[in-house]
């Protein structure tokens, strides 16, 4: 209205963006995050948001944008994974490419054979049968899908779920390939693709961006990724960069003149660090000043828009001035290069993908339609004892009224059953809006399945109620009577479904759909003129009667019942028959007709909500994408911190983690010494090592952690039982075995699917289903989950935080339900206090939290709350899974940082790991290596720049040596690969149990897994760390907080309940003083 003034603020995302993307070359977008990266790609691929305003334009061959569907030219591939749960890979892969179709490949195809038979060249048959199969139409398996499969490494899953929170199914990196693939089967020319690395490791990075490398160069297309921490070897596949930050484009061109922009600006990349992460950082306030290489020129901080000036008077930059100034002639695009069709494949070709794909899922959830029968005999049964026929007699008004409700209940347990449409429409909504926006079919495509094909359900649910009760209950024995009752129901239950697959798509989330839902039904129920006779409706609603379409099927149901045989005879002190009385004491019609009028107006409605349900797909959008924070830090303040933070951020060879460089190769001759002593001595000498040590405000004692052939496995899961696999149980664990000791910083590494997660997830024993053998120590005790949970602490890949409380409420209420109860208040606020300095979150102190990509904070610092609530646990032994995954290099530097405190304090710390850059990599101590399969292939100390890494593998026969200045991590993976043992035809897994190195563990293990002299086990007096009260009381304050800051909930409660209040009111208005 204008009164208050508007919070809104105009904020730039890019600036003045301009630049060319040439095709046959690979493309990488770099840049910090929130930096506009996304924005950017989506702006080409067309896809910006409608709210978003902007100018300039985009052009592809010359071509404008509304020239041609760059939906389907372009394919843009976002960094969220959105896919239905129920669905294997392969099934995903080849439902999309039979929407999408093979585009021009089939012209293409024509052309090429054209011009062989012109020039009598025999083609090769294998790669004219891979053509032809690539190119024939509404194929179901196709070809493509199954070499896509193959170039991403999918074919080892590709017949298992996809899995979502509720079902199992492949790993994190596998449904981010699973995202990529689903774009990559379609004809799509040029594309876009957002992070795609997120969750890899970086071999399995490397294969892909190789592959698309090769797709692009042979194919000539286009291709622009923007990843977050790319590898040197994955950096060096690209043709030209963009480097872009805070919404300018700094740099943008051919790779090879990257840095000596930069040199000539006065930055130089130092030797053992990748280029992309310089990318990343120079451009940053707080990391520019370790790149400065003018030594004899005073350093002054150097902005973006700076950068972005000096890039257009470089010779790069001038170069793609000259381009951008002559428009690209539309006469050389060819015809087949824009796509000006809107669907890849015909009409009925959609449907037909869209009907398999709707009854795959409905066998896929054959359970929900299942238990809905039982639901439905189960009430049968109790409705057919309740009005049994015995007791129900035929001889006043009220005992028809008895009959009414008989089938008024029943009307309503067959309405009801479709309210389960609601919630399994609204969870397939993102992959349909996904789906939809990608124009792999039109919105009614998607509806006429979901529609047509529940209908013979509806026939077997309805036949189950009907059948069952409609003798015993007594109705009208006439045979046509109960076929009537039938069809009517039919058409109700089909209404219901209707009526909900409508409010679910309107709505889009569950909150709002259940508060709609409930208050469509209230309705539904008031005005159909059973709870309210027709003629106590007041006037003013007179219209809601009329309009409730289960008025049409009451009036349908009772004109069938009453108007039959039995209740033809007259009751006493009346004319007309039994039946009409009963009618009329309700105010129902009496004609004959009012059956089928009833069935019309039930029809009229299944089709007026399955239209309405087609239109809310086709023109509704999702709620709200996400938004980063933007912090209101002032220029002026962050220029004063810019000072002395210079190289806070490298981990190897700063001042951070000074003590981890001088006193490593000591550390180690310490532990080899001291490890068969007992596990408090380590800590004490490492304790005298260590330079300044902190969070010891609360005591905590060291445990170790041993595990000595731990093997875990699951039952064989059906779908592999159906490919012909006999054995029962699938191994995912083959006999693991290590220790992790105090003070001892461990990656546990290997590549994507290696079972890393699983090991430790069996370790902190948060695995509730499979077998478990092997045993596991904790300081040599046997393990027991009960104690061992009170001094270990998980760190889940996934940040799972309350939204609605700060950062310090997080961490307040973690401490007060985990930490003993002998600890004081005043002691507990310190012990946060440090946690908090110790992580770095005082800055972020009084912050929401937030939901992960909607509001509050970004994933890193998410990262290190999810640390923060852990340590404030106090815990001995903390497991971190993927702690720097989904992060880029900047931040994940702050959170390694933040690791290596936490060790220092000497706890025992396990990371898994996926793409470590040197500098992450060389931060930790020992390394604990699976290959695919469960099995260990190194497990032991890093040594200075992975020197004992490096002299292990290089010591195998076969083993090809590292480059200089190339990343251990990375390396170890590649020499370790499957592919690798075949050529070499050796087995890792053999070689290591042969080792020095394997013997030296087992040493180890053995004497940590001897209790120290004089040590109990761990032991304590009750199951939780506080009472009862005290856990009511800190769940009761987590929770006002929550609701607190949630007006909206709370509002649509108050609101929800008040129309309901003045409807009922306006309603029933002055009926009891009749």
């Amino acid at each position: 209205m204008g009164l208050l003034s508007s919070r809104k603020k105009k904020l730039t995302i890019l600036k003045d963006v301009s630049g060319t993307i040439k095709p046959g070359r690979m493309t990488l977008l770099l840049g910090p995050p929130s930096s506009g990266k996304t924005t950017l790609l989506l702006a080409l691929a067309g896809k910006l948001d409608t709210a978003l305003k902007c100018s300039g334009t985009v052009t592809y061959n010359g071509h404008e944008m509304n020239e041609f569907v760059p939906q389907r030219t372009a394919a843009y591939i976002s960094q969220h994974d959105l896919h239905i749960g129920e669905m294997t890979v392969r099934e995903t892969l080849a439902f999309s490419a039979r929407c999408q179709g093979v585009g021009d490949r089939y012209d293409m195809l024509a052309e090429l054979s054209r011009r062989e038979k012109q020039a009598n060249i025999k083609p090769d048959p294998d790669i004219d049968v891979f053509m032809k199969a690539a190119a024939t139409e509404g194929q179901e398996a196709n070809v493509i899908t199954d070499y896509i499969l193959k170039v991403l490494g999918l074919e080892i899953c590709a017949d298992t779920m996809v899995g979502d929170e509720m079902l199992r199914g492949i790993s994190g990196g596998q449904k981010k390939r699973v995202t990529t693939g689903e774009m990559l089967v379609g004809p799509a020319r040029a594309l876009f693709m957002d992070e795609i690395s997120t969750g890899l490791d970086s071999s399995t990075t490397f294969q892909i961006v190789n592959s698309l490398k090769q797709t692009v160069h042979i194919l000539n297309g286009t291709a622009v990724i923007s990843l977050l921490q790319p590898a040197p070897e994955t950096y060096d596949l690209f043709d030209d960069i963009i480097l872009i930050s805070d919404g300018r484009i700094v740099y943008q061109g051919p790779r090879e003149h990257v840095l000596s922009f930069f040199e000539s600006m006065g930055f130089r990349c130092p030797e053992r660090k990748g280029i992309a992460d310089f990318l990343q950082e120079v451009t940053s306030r707080k990391d520019q000043m370790q790149y400065w290489a003018r030594r004899d020129q005073p350093y002054r901080f150097v902005t973006t828009d700076e950068f972005a000036e000096a890039f257009q008077s470089f010779h790069v930059g001038l170069q793609l001035e000259d381009e951008l100034r002559t428009p690209f002639e539309k006469t050389k695009s060819h015809p087949a290069a824009l796509t000006t069709k809107k669907y890849g494949v015909g009409k009925w070709e959609l449907l037909k993908a869209c009907i398999s794909r709707e009854f795959l899922l409905m066998k896929r959830n054959s359970f929900v339609y299942i238990f809905k029968f039982i639901q439905l005999t189960f009430m049968a049964i109790v409705t057919m004892t309740l009005f049994l026929r015995t007791e129900m007699n035929r001889d006043s008004i009220s005992e028809g009224g008895i009959y009414m409700g008989a089938i008024f209940f029943g009307l309503i347990m067959v309405m009801f059953n479709g309210m389960s449409e609601l919630s399994m429409t609204i969870a397939k909504l993102p992959v349909f809006y996904k789906q939809r926006d990608l124009l792999f079919f039109p919105a009614w495509a998607y509806a006429l399945p979901s529609w047509i094909l529940k209908i013979p359900i509806t026939f077997v649910e309805v036949a189950l109620w009907v059948f069952l009760t409609y003798y015993v209950i007594g109705f009208d024995p006439n045979v046509q009577r109960l076929f009537r009752q039938y069809f009517a129901l039919v058409l109700a239950n089909q209404m219901a479904s209707g009526l909900f697959r409508f409010i679910a798509a309107t709505a889009r989330n569950m909150i709002v759909a259940n508060t709609v839902g409930s208050f469509a039904l209230l309705v539904l129920f008031a005005l159909s003129g059973f709870v309210l006779s027709r003629d106590d409706i007041k006037s003013w609603w007179i219209w809601g009667y009329w309009i409730s379409p289960m008025m049409y099927g009451q009036t349908a149901l009772m004109v069938n019942e009453f108007r039959g045989n039995q209740w033809s005879h007259s009751l006493p002190g009346s004319t007309e028959a039994a039946g009409i009385d009963v009618l009329k004491s309700r105010d129902f019609f009496q004609e004959p007709k009012w059956y089928w009028i009833g069935v019309g107006g039930l029809i009229g409605f299944i089709i007026l909500f399955n239209i309405f349900f087609t239109v809310a797909l086709t023109y509704l959008n999702p709620f709200g994408s996400s938004r980063a924070v933007i912090s209101e830090q002032t220029e002026s303040h962050e220029q004063t911190d810019g000072i002395g933070v210079g190289g806070s951020i490298q981990l190897t060879n700063n001042e951070s983690s000074s003590n981890n460089v001088t006193s490593s190769a000591i550390q180690e001759e310490v532990q080899r010494s001291i490890s068969s002593k007992s596990s408090s001595v380590t800590e004490a000498t490492i304790g005298t090592i260590s330079i300044k040590k902190k969070g010891m405000v609360l005591p905590f004692e060291p445990h170790s952690i041993t595990f000595d052939n731990v093997v875990y496995s699951v039952d064989m899961p059906q779908e592999m039982k159906e490919q012909g696999i006999t054995e029962d149980r699938l191994v995912l664990l083959k006999g693991v075995s290590g220790a992790f000791r105090p003070g001892v910083l461990t990656a546990l590494m290997g590549v994507s699917g290696a079972g890393k997660t699983t090991l430790m997830d069996v370790l902190a024993g948060r695995k509730t289903g499979g077998y478990i053998d092997g045993n596991i120590t904790i300081s040599g005790f046997p393990k027991k989950q009960e104690t061992f949970a009170r001094v270990s602490g998980y760190c889940e890949q996934n940040d799972i935080h309350s939204p609605h409380v700060t950062v310090y409420e997080s961490l307040l209420y973690s401490a007060w339900l985990r930490l003993p109860a002998e600890v004081k208040a005043e002691t507990r606020k310190m012990f946060i206090e440090e946690v908090m300095e110790l992580v770095e979150l005082n800055p972020l102190r009084q912050a929401i939290v937030g939901l992960p990509g909607v509001n509050g904070l970004s994933t890193e610092q998410r990262k290190r709350l999810t640390i923060a609530v852990e340590l404030v646990a106090n815990p001995s032994i903390i497991f971190m899974d993927e702690p720097t995954s989904g992060l880029d290099a900047r931040a994940a530097a702050i959170v390694m940082r933040t690791v290596r405190n936490t060790v220092d304090t000497g706890r025992t710390v396990v990371c898994t790991i996926h793409q470590p850059s040197i500098d992450i990599f060389e931060a930790f101590d020992e390394l604990f290596l699976m290959k695919r399969g469960g099995q260990e292939i190194y497990v032991g100390p890093l040594g200075h720049h992975s020197k004992h890494l490096i002299k292990y593998f290089e010591g195998i026969q076969g083993v090809s040596k590292i480059k200089d200045g190339y990343n251990p991590a990375t390396w170890m993976l590649e020499v370790t690969t499957t592919a690798q043992e075949l050529a070499l035809g050796v087995d890792f897994t053999d070689i290591y149990k042969n080792s020095d190195l394997y013997r030296r563990n087992k040493v180890l293990i053995e004497d940590l897994s001897k209790p120290a002299p004089g040590s109990k086990e761990l032991h304590f007096p009750t199951q939780y760390s506080q009472s009862f009260l005290t856990q009511c009381i800190a769940c009761l304050w987590k929770q006002h907080w929550s609701y607190w800051r949630n007006p909206p909930y709370t509002a649509v409660r108050f609101l929800f309940t008040t129309v309901i209040a003045l409807m009922f009111g306006t309603m029933f208005w002055d009926l009891g003083s009749k």
